[in-house]
């Protein structure tokens, strides 16, 4: 069973780098893809309103830099186990710096004429997107891991895998991304949880 653990998860790896490269490659050659109009216009034409826009701009405070610095902070304070909030950190780190590198290297324009907040920066790929899925990722590896009622385990699990997709749709919905900065920043960032779990893994499990 382990060993087709294993090979799943490279299988994952593998179907998410090339899809990210796939994706990279139409930005390069497009600003903006079919994909992306459809899916923008229909949000934004079809999906917004009054109650909806307060719950995602609720939604996307999640995955605000402020946020998950403090939440990291508090895993370091309070988890007994002081590795693990120093991986919390480093995993912030690591993601938030690729995002930024990656951001200034392709320098793709925000989109422009429907947002509900003010953004600066580059837009591909997503950041709130990208470092939320490797934090909450992260997260749900130690859940896992750490969490020993099942429960509990599986309820936690749940809420932390679902918020990065929900982050990423706010982000969309907001105005301030296209589809495609935030399935590229997904699926980046899952390929970059799912090495980093693999290294860290010996050091988590040796308590």
């Amino acid at each position: 069973m382990q060993k087709i653990q294993k090979v799943y998860k490279w299988i994952i790896l593998f179907i998410c780098i090339m899809t990210f490269i796939g994706i990279l490659e139409n930005v390069f050659v497009k600003e903006s893809l079919q994909m992306d109009k459809t899916v923008y216009e229909y949000v934004v034409l079809n999906l917004r309103n009054q109650p909806l826009t307060v719950i995602m701009r609720a939604i996307t405070n999640f995955g605000e830099p402020y946020f998950l610095i403090a939440i990291t902070l508090l895993s370091i304070i309070c988890i007994k186990d002081k590795k693990i909030g120093l991986w919390i950190a480093l995993n912030l780190i690591i993601s938030a710096g690729l995002n930024i590198l990656l951001k200034n290297l392709i320098q793709r324009p925000r989109p422009e004429g429907y947002r509900l907040i003010q953004e600066n920066g580059y837009s591909f790929p997503s950041g709130h997107s990208m470092v939320s899925m490797a934090f909450y990722g992260l997260i749900v590896y130690l859940i896992w891991k750490k969490v020993k009622n099942p429960k509990e385990r599986y309820i936690l699990c749940t809420i932390c895998a679902i918020l990065p997709i929900l982050i990423g749709f706010s982000r969309i919905y907001l105005g301030v991304h296209y589809a495609s900065d935030v399935l590229a920043g997904l699926l980046l960032s899952l390929s970059y949880i799912i090495i980093f779990t693999t290294i860290i893994k010996p050091y988590i499990e040796e308590n």
